[in-house]
């Protein structure tokens, strides 16, 4: 099916859904890094992929730098799929947020698996759970200026965001 794109000048065709469309959610889990960690390092996977060894870093700024980088590097996340944050770290250790945004964002995620904890200390933990569940988006993949019908009510949307973020605003003055 094509949707309609009428910078392209294609052909109309919309899509029809039944009941308001959705917006979406993205996808936030969060890794906790407990006990006293001193060194070391920690791998993570997700959707099948491991990450490389990820070094452990009292620093929190480059703690979060190693994470991203990590993840990113997975071809299952890649450049920009994801965004770290401090939630409340502090010397390394408590929690980091896991943002999954752009091709990743507006959608459900596997939650990652902690699968190697080469950590060194006082007994170093690192865990991960999901925070805020992703929602998948109504039709991710309709470009910006596509259509949409609520075949419950007959109002008519457009995609004012993009493919992988779709926005779908009212038009005109339907009620």
């Amino acid at each position: 099916m094509a949707y309609l794109n009428p910078a392209a000048g294609a052909a109309r065709e919309g899509r029809s859904v039944a009941g308001a469309p959705v917006a979406g959610t993205d996808e936030v889990q969060t890794i906790t890094i407990g006990g006293t960690p001193t060194g070391g390092t920690f791998k993570l996977r997700h959707r099948g992929q491991d990450t490389a060894a990820i070094t452990w870093s009292a620093t929190n700024a480059t703690l979060l730098a190693n994470i991203d980088a990590a993840l990113e590097a997975l071809s299952t996340i890649g450049t920009g799929g994801c965004t770290t944050a401090a939630a409340s770290l502090t010397a390394g250790i408590g929690t980091i947020t896991v943002t999954f945004t752009g091709a990743n964002g507006k959608r459900v995620q596997p939650v990652m698996a902690v699968i190697d904890n080469s950590l060194t200390g006082t007994a170093p933990t690192v865990a991960v759970a999901e925070t805020t569940p992703g929602v998948n988006a109504t039709h991710r993949g309709a470009p910006k200026g596509a259509e949409l019908v609520d075949t419950t009510n007959g109002i008519a949307y457009i995609n004012t965001g993009t493919a992988d973020a779709p926005t779908w605003t009212k038009t005109g003055t339907q009620t």
